[in-house]
């Protein structure tokens, strides 16, 4: 099996941060490495959450945060340090001996992408929604507005990808970011010409309601 199953299968994000030097309390919770945290702020089992500056994820994404590599290197950096096997004949990369500071790695990289794709995609959700709601056809015999259409395709796909970001494992998040970039910059660029269209429409209504006002007087 590859890296990342090996770690998946056999280990998780709490076992993983003990052996690293994290102390857990029995409560499930320990200090947050990722920040200056003075008292335990991070929920850690299965995977991790931090109640302190809100990073989380599993064993892999802990040990990439941790030592500042890239995903699959923390994965088989796991494997080597815990003696877990896994299929050494795909790629070799050197081992981490300590911590590093943060310095765009490619696991920063990453996080910022995956950052973006979920806001970007968390506010095409919001404009599907809200065209759902607005071109909801209002008798049998009206045409499908387009918006209307476009939202009963998306809106499904939007929230499983969503969902992905927030639960999915490292594997699964990986490959999305990957799929999706290209068409994640379409959407970015569909949404800034639609707000700069309500804008434009709020200020023209503000406008006709002012003059409204005048006349009245």
């Amino acid at each position: 099996m590859n890296p990342f199953e090996a770690v998946k299968q056999n280990t998780s994000a709490r076992q993983v941060a003990e052996f690293y030097g994290a102390k857990v309390n029995k409560n499930g919770m320990c200090q947050c490495p990722f920040h200056n945290d003075k008292t335990p702020s991070m929920k850690i089992d299965d995977r991790f959450y931090c109640f302190g500056c809100h990073e989380t994820g599993d064993a892999i994404d802990y040990v990439s945060k941790l030592f500042g590599i890239g995903l699959r290197e923390a994965a088989i950096k796991i494997c080597e340090d815990l003696s877990l096997e896994y299929d050494k004949t795909t790629q070799k990369t050197k081992p981490v001996s300590k911590p590093i500071q943060p310095q765009k790695s490619e696991a920063q990289i990453f996080a910022e992408a995956q950052k973006y794709i979920f806001k970007v995609l968390s506010d095409f959700h919001g404009m599907l929604k809200k065209w759902k709601k607005e071109y909801e056809p209002r008798s049998p015999d009206e045409e499908f507005h387009p918006h209307f259409v476009e939202a009963l395709q998306e809106i499904d796909s939007v929230e499983y990808h969503l969902d992905t970001l927030l639960e999915g494992d490292s594997t699964d998040r990986a490959s999305l970011v990957s799929e999706q970039k290209k068409k994640v910059v379409g959407i970015a660029e569909r949404l800034r010409i639609c707000q700069e269209r309500e804008a434009e429409n709020k200020k023209y209504e503000t406008k006709v309601i002012s003059q409204k006002r005048d006349y009245e007087r």
